[in-house]
């Protein structure tokens, strides 16, 4: 049976107090991000650019434009990220040269 020291060793560890933190790589984090965002959209339309913002999430530059475009909601509730070349990117690079505010795949980035 373990005594208390075992234990003790063992939540400094689950705090950070012991070995670094290991990080998710980033394009996994991406191509999960991607994932779930094609899985939700399976059961119906994303919340509207307009939507979003309102709700607190910053917008990339492209989906800026989009979003102050004349366009319906049906157009601002597409996943737009899935023919952005920064998905792409980030997906397949582990420091992708992607530097935009707002966009997802930027904080997955490992810096």
């Amino acid at each position: 049976m373990a005594d208390g020291f075992d234990f003790e060793r063992l939540a400094g560890l689950a705090d950070g107090g012991g070995e670094p933190e290991m990080k998710a790589p980033a394009a996994l984090k991406s191509r999960t991000y991607t994932a779930l965002m094609r899985r939700q959209q399976e059961s119906g339309p994303l919340l509207s650019l307009t939507g979003s913002k309102q709700s607190g999430r910053k917008l990339c530059v492209f989906e800026e434009l989009i979003q102050i475009a004349p366009v319906g909601t049906r157009t601002e509730s597409a996943f737009f990220c899935q023919v952005c070349h920064a998905r792409v990117l980030a997906e397949h690079l582990e420091h992708a040269p992607i530097w935009w505010l707002g966009c997802p795949y930027v904080s997955f980035q490992n810096r």
